[in-house]
């Protein structure tokens, strides 16, 4: 559009305020938007050549698509937005970048609903409703954001086709999204995986954090950084591993065995086997100081998969799994979890959680109070009334002695 193509009567110095005006208010909502305007006082010269361009005389709030359909008859523009730029006041910068940032917003939003819709996971919307409240996708492009959601389209898929995954997440990371540090800290893959796999695991997953949520995934760092560490293992076989662990126990040490140890050499153990599984490295230490006679297995807060994979090759083997730990939401939701997984809690009860805290009291020992319910404790469900009755948190450093006293007299195949 060129200035010979515009009426001077459009071109007068007293509209300038009037055109200033709408392109503001497009500026400011949207080059689509078409409501009213306060319409600003202007001349008599410029308020004829207004009730010419409309043809009747304009009130005093001006209606925007009706000044776009008369500028457009009169070819000043192909619509209101374009109109307005040809007549001296065209789209601010600020506003340009902020409608294409806009655009781009809900093309991803869009982009995000329309992979999602084919996923079977009951949670699927919900945690799309989550990654854009997160900001994750803030900042990406439609095709960004498929390539964002097929990649953890593929995590998932890799997790329900794997039994048990061997590799580590940076092989993981560079088989299903192109690059190794896909998954690490801080990289929106990472973000996005992660609250799928929080969803995917439920309740317990939300109490996870990110190497623990990994690790109940099957997907470790790697195999060697986090390992299962143990006390007395009486391995039965004659490979490296075994051999290693019996010079361990004949030398009163702990004993660190990682992912891959266990992977390359399962831990065979005779039938039978008593072995005490506790969530706190302590009692490991504590058993070993005794030379205590009786495997110790730690958790170390939230298994690790090193963890879980010698407690699933000791239960293959027949051994008997008892597990201890903290009487706090977290370590009930651990030995929940155990349980789950058919190992046996012990010393777990509502009547050793009320002797805990009875020791507590004749010892004058403060114990900390818990805020959080701790969720169902199916093994005794009378824990859970006890427990969110009373909310005293028991650290299982605090009932050391009684836990190892009285494992200790188990013989390999005895009842408790």
């Amino acid at each position: 559009m060129t200035d010979r193509h515009i009426p001077e009567s459009l071109r007068h110095p007293g509209l300038r305020e009037l055109w200033s005006a709408v392109r503001r208010r497009l500026d400011r909502d949207g080059s689509d938007w078409r409501g009213s305007i306060t319409r600003p006082d202007l001349d008599s010269a410029s308020d004829l050549s207004l009730e010419s361009l409309l043809g009747r005389r304009p009130s005093r709030r001006l209606d925007l698509g009706e000044l776009e359909t008369a500028l457009v008859r009169r070819e000043i523009g192909h619509d209101l937005c374009d109109a307005i730029g040809n007549l001296g006041h065209p789209p601010s910068p600020a506003a340009v970048q902020r409608r294409a940032a806009q655009d781009r917003t809900r093309a991803a939003h869009a982009a995000l609903a329309d992979v999602v819709a084919s996923w079977p996971e009951p949670w699927a919307e919900t945690w799309a409703a989550d990654v854009r409240r997160s900001g994750i996708i803030a900042d990406l492009d439609d095709e960004a954001v498929i390539k964002l959601v097929r990649g953890v389209r593929r995590l998932l898929d890799h997790l329900d086709e794997v039994e048990s995954p061997r590799t580590g997440r940076t092989e993981v990371a560079a088989g299903l999204f192109g690059s190794a540090h896909a998954l690490d800290r801080g990289e929106k893959p990472a973000a996005a995986a992660e609250r799928a796999l929080r969803h995917r695991l439920g309740a317990d997953g939300t109490r996870l954090d990110s190497r623990e949520l990994w690790e109940a995934a099957g997907i470790p760092a790697d195999r060697v950084s986090a390992p299962v560490l143990t006390w007395g293992l009486p391995a039965a076989g004659a490979s490296p591993l075994d051999v290693q662990i019996r010079a361990a126990t004949s030398g009163a040490l702990p004993l660190h065995i990682s992912l891959v140890a266990v992977q390359k050499y399962p831990v065979e153990v005779p039938s039978g086997s008593a072995v005490l599984v506790v969530e706190n490295p302590r009692l490991v230490e504590a058993a070993a100081e005794r030379e205590l006679p009786g495997c110790v297995i730690t958790t170390n807060g939230n298994p690790t998969t090193a963890v879980g994979t010698l407690l699933d090759q000791l239960q293959r083997a027949g051994a008997r799994l008892l597990y201890h730990g903290d009487f706090d939401t977290p370590g009930l939701g651990i030995c929940r979890r155990m349980h789950a997984g058919g190992r046996e809690p012990w010393m777990m009860d509502a009547s050793d959680y009320e002797a805990a805290v009875e020791l507590a009291e004749r010892t004058d020992v403060g114990l900390e109070e818990e805020s959080r319910d701790c969720g169902a404790t199916p093994w005794d469900p009378a824990l859970q009334e006890t427990f969110e009755r009373q909310r005293l948190i028991v650290h299982e450093e605090f009932v050391l002695d009684r836990v190892l006293d009285r494992f200790a007299t188990l013989a390999p195949a005895d009842s408790a």
